[in-house]
């Protein structure tokens, strides 16, 4: 039975896709609910699955092709008919008939009394079958040249064998290319970046902080908060803490611009950056301003095994008032995140180094990370800017600070 195979329905902010990956074949055999084919969109990769056991009987849009929301991609037949015709491939091969067998055995029997005793001789000394010779003499007999080029065959093949494994010297001077057009994800990032830089006044603050309290809590609680909430006591989820709490002191850093409008948001939900294969992602932390240190631990965590997979629906990296990237799961020291349009900054983390810092007019050694505060000048004013960071900073120094909403 024949079954249209078409590309899911796409949401109303998606116009089209890209089939990135053809993963079965045109009359490949395929299980119900296994991924056939991968379309890509500007926001996601979204998988389309076989409705039942059957074969993919013909692809009608290639890898590559541009696809409409429920187009046509692919017609299915229902029912797995390899296994018939396999059965059927085996069954068409002729068995050899008994006379058959009969007249090659008595060949090879007359071939052997044929043999000069000069023959079986040397056949009786190397141990050979003399079925496994050919022949050049009368009627197919074997002659005692044709057991000693026999004879002599490993040898050639082991010189030829040199022969071929041993390296040939390159001396061409060609350097190779190789041109592969870009993804529809990629295209898209590259495009929205170029537009950030063009269209806004970017412009990145930068502060330390100093990590050894939230060290210090993740020594001391970190078992306990995996017993008691079955998810690691990380850091993400205190600098998401911390830009809530910063947000609700500045709320035009978490406003966005609208035309000629400033659209100011009563809620705070955070821009999670996640790096994956077909590149960066943002899926989104919904009303993080209500919600436990557990919470946003569970929601960070679910989101990235969602983006490893390529399991993040278009819904979860819509909209955001706020981003975090961090550069530091990567080894960055210091970078310059670049905005999240339409928001108006961006926080970057770093990696944590220690480091020799001034305290209480003694030098110590402490855990410290570089922060960067990528905003749109437009909006803000370096002030309140550096004052947002100044209140992140001091969130993540008295982490306490966090549990009392100060």
């Amino acid at each position: 039975m024949s079954i249209e195979i078409k590309s899911p329905t796409f949401p109303e902010s998606v116009a089209d896709g890209t089939i990135a990956n053809w993963v079965k074949k045109e009359g490949e055999s395929v299980k119900q609910d296994e991924v056939i084919a991968e379309i890509e969109t500007d926001k996601v990769v979204l998988e389309v699955v076989a409705p039942f056991d059957g074969i993919i009987s013909k692809v009608l849009k290639p890898a590559g092709e541009v696809v409409l929301s429920a187009e046509l991609i692919a017609e299915f037949e229902q029912g797995d008919q390899s296994e018939g015709n396999i059965q059927s491939s085996a069954d068409d091969v002729p068995e050899p008939s008994n006379q058959s067998k009969t007249e090659s055995v008595k060949q090879n029997v007359n071939q052997s009394k044929a043999n000069g005793p000069a023959v079986k001789k040397l056949l009786k000394e190397h141990d050979l079958d003399e079925s496994s010779i050919d022949g050049s003499g009368k009627d197919g007999r074997i002659t005692k040249a044709d057991i000693l080029n026999h004879l002599d065959e490993p040898e050639r093949d082991k010189k030829t064998a040199k022969k071929i494994d041993s390296p040939v010297p390159v001396t061409s001077t060609d350097r190779l290319e190789e041109r592969v057009p870009m993804s529809r994800l990629r295209s898209t990032i590259a495009n929205r970046l170029l537009s950030v830089k063009q269209e806004t006044a970017m412009l990145t603050t930068f502060n330390e902080v100093d990590l050894k309290p939230i060290k210090d809590l993740r020594v001391k609680y970190g078992e306990d908060f995996y017993a008691e909430h079955g998810v690691k006591l990380g850091f993400m989820g205190f600098f998401v803490l911390a830009a809530v709490q910063a947000l609700k002191k500045f709320p035009v850093v978490n406003a966005s611009i609208d035309g000629s409008d400033i659209v100011y948001h009563g809620y705070q939900d955070i821009g999670v950056a996640v790096s994956t294969e077909r590149g960066l992602v943002v899926p989104v932390i919904r009303d993080a301003d209500n919600l436990r240190l557990a919470d946003v631990e569970k929601s960070i965590l679910d989101y990235s095994d969602k983006a490893k997979s390529g399991k993040l629906s278009i819904a979860e990296m819509q909209g955001g008032t706020f981003t975090i990237s961090n550069g530091g799961v990567f080894g960055s020291l210091l970078s310059t995140p670049i905005l999240n349009a339409p928001q108006t900054a961006i926080l970057g983390m770093h990696t944590i180094q220690d480091r020799p810092v001034v305290l209480d007019g003694e030098i110590v050694i402490r855990p410290m990370m570089y922060l960067a505060l990528s905003y749109d000048h437009r909006l803000l004013d370096g002030k309140e800017a550096v004052a947002f960071l100044i209140a992140i900073k001091d969130q993540l120094e008295s982490p306490e600070k966090l549990l009392l909403n100060l």
